[in-house]
């Protein structure tokens, strides 16, 4: 079967809140089936997460994982100040988040609907997600650093946003430039030599 394509910015699925999975149907053939599609695709992307609707697909689930090969660019140093860990691959049909502490941080994201792009955007630091799983059971999983970034990335799109509708929007650069120029400065620095205010 054909892997769909990434919806982009501009399609109205983007924008729309998800509808929620039936826990009686996230064992179906059919959920299956768009579980192995959204792995597919985003790890053909390559991506360390998808949200349905970016495959046009307006249902309440995510698939996120990062590995090695996501992380080979960045060194020791870069990898521990953004908290980046290895996180096997996770279906969360339905999630819901809830913030843990107050503590943020803002680091360049980028995303698969929004291709060819990257902006600053501050997050928080820890949450706790819960779901259903792939077979329908319970999920309750505490996360920290990179993978709570991507988890809070994935449920906006359930919600019908975007990473730019929380961008520092001086700091939207192509990847070419944000690799060449902002890579391996610290945030701070980037925040100052694009005039954005510091906290």
């Amino acid at each position: 079967m054909q892997k769909p394509a990434i919806v982009q910015a501009g399609n109205v699925v983007l924008r729309a809140r998800a509808s929620e999975v039936d826990p009686k149907h996230i064992t179906s053939a059919n959920m299956r089936q768009l579980v192995r599609i959204m792995v597919d695709v985003m790890r053909a992307a390559p991506g360390v997460g998808l949200a349905a609707p970016q495959i046009g697909v307006g249902l309440s689930v995510i698939v996120i994982e990062d590995n090695e090969q996501r992380m080979a660019k960045l060194t020791k140093e870069q990898r521990a100040e953004r908290g980046r860990t290895l996180l096997p691959l996770m279906v969360v049909f339905n999630p819901k988040l809830q913030v843990l502490g107050d503590e943020k941080a803002t680091y360049f994201e980028g995303c698969l609907s929004v291709q060819g792009y990257m902006a600053l955007v501050e997050r928080h630091v820890a949450v706790e997600v819960t779901g259903l799983d792939a077979d329908g059971k319970p999920f309750q999983k505490q996360m920290r650093g990179w993978p709570a970034r991507i988890l809070q990335h994935e449920v906006d799109h359930l919600h019908g946003m975007l990473y730019i509708d929380r961008m520092m929007s001086r700091s939207f650069c192509c990847n070419d430039d944000m690799a060449a120029k902002w890579l391996d400065m610290p945030i701070d620095d980037v925040k100052r030599a694009l005039g954005i205010e510091q906290d």
